[in-house]
């Protein structure tokens, strides 16, 4: 039984320690809880078959992880975990150009061609737009509907897979980890000042993978990206099903059970590690809400949450060994796709580290390319 220790408990490092305590691996898993970890503040959408970002590496991750969702969450229902956050709810992408929209439903028709998950793809009038989302009362907006699309919220699969993970033998830790090294490998980590070794350590620590990497003399890329999401209570209307909606700014509406919604986020790449909630994300997140959807405006706020997204040299993850050392796999970088590619990620990081063939091509994503 390989010895192995994940360093990270968001979305990516979770998924790797689930699927390596499914390969039989003993596994642990060590998380300083550090605030601001993307995958507490996140709620997303599943469902990435619209983006027009071209570069073909991504949107393999992102196709393919969207892809992998329905058979991870049957698969985690198995053990007993019934509330996993991930519901397909279809989704709402809102334009006034109707060329935009042409153009939009011919990217997911041939994008289906390879991803059947997809499901219908159907442009819609003002009125049926207004009829699947009854906030959007005063019927500016057409849209493309694609059924296949799910919303999800971040924290509640992450909780899951790491409660599957230990039903499978996972040990879960809190603690700074500090990498134990000598001669260009890695022998375990120390812990709350013990030492644990194992054969392989995977890095899954997001926004602070620089610190983690600097006693080896390592200048890493990744910096990052603060998020600020606002939760709301929309007490007039019944949320639990409603589509998850892209208006034509960069902003999201999602939906979630018991009249909440999510809005947001912000995308503030100079901010640093700045925990702070801001005037200046507050308004932007209202003012774009509202500009779409002017019954929000007698909502109540209930609260809105802090994370930093990593991103690496070129917005592209970089997935696999760290050059010039054993014994240390990383991934790192998944920005504002964490929680559409996380989980595929974990378990392509896991099927690695047990030396089976991956469905990646690593070269693709080369972690020298944040060095």
């Amino acid at each position: 039984m390989k010895n192995i220790i994940v360093i990270g408990a968001g979305i990516l490092g979770a998924s790797t320690a689930y699927h390596l305590a499914k390969h039989g691996a003993h596994v642990t898993v060590i998380d300083r809880q550090d605030e601001g970890q993307a995958t507490e503040a996140a709620a997303g959408i599943i469902g990435p078959w619209l983006a027009k970002r071209r570069n073909k590496a991504w949107y393999f991750l992102a196709r393919n992880g969207a892809k992998y969702y329905p058979k991870l969450i049957e698969e985690l229902k198995q053990h007993g975990e019934k509330n996993t956050g991930y519901t397909k709810v279809g989704l709402l992408s809102l334009h006034t150009d109707e060329q935009k929209l042409i153009e939009a439903e011919e990217r997911a028709l041939k994008r289906r061609e390879d991803a059947p998950e997809i499901g219908d793809v159907k442009i819609l009038t003002e009125q049926e737009t207004t009829d699947r989302f009854p906030l959007l009362e005063d019927e500016r907006f057409k849209s493309i509907y694609v059924s296949g699309a799910a919303r999800v919220n971040g924290s509640a699969v992450r909780n899951v897979l790491l409660r599957s993970a230990k039903k499978l033998g996972a040990t879960i830790r809190n603690g700074e980890a500090q990498l134990i090294h000598s001669n260009k490998r890695i022998h375990g980590v120390i812990v709350n000042g013990e030492h644990i070794e194992a054969e392989l350590v995977i890095a899954a620590t997001g926004a602070w993978m620089n610190e983690l990497l600097a006693p080896l003399q390592i200048t890493f890329g990744a910096h990052p990206q603060k998020a600020q999401i606002m939760q709301i209570e929309v007490p007039t209307i019944k949320t639990d099903l409603l589509p998850v909606v892209m208006p034509p700014n960069n902003q999201y509406i999602l939906p979630f059970e018991n009249h909440h919604m999510m809005i947001g986020a912000t995308h503030e790449t100079r901010a640093g590690f700045d925990p702070r909630v801001t005037a200046g994300g507050v308004h932007e997140i209202l003012t774009k809400a509202l500009d779409i959807m002017p019954a929000l405006a007698n909502s109540t706020v209930i609260r809105t949450k802090v994370g930093y997204r990593p991103f690496t040299p070129g917005s592209l993850p970089v997935i696999g060994a760290l050059p010039g050392f054993e014994g240390l796999l990383i991934a790192n970088g998944l920005g504002a796709s964490g929680l559409t590619v996380g989980p595929y990620v974990g378990r392509e990081l896991a099927t690695l580290a047990i030396g089976e063939t991956i469905e990646l091509d690593l070269n693709d994503y080369d972690v020298a390319h944040a060095m």
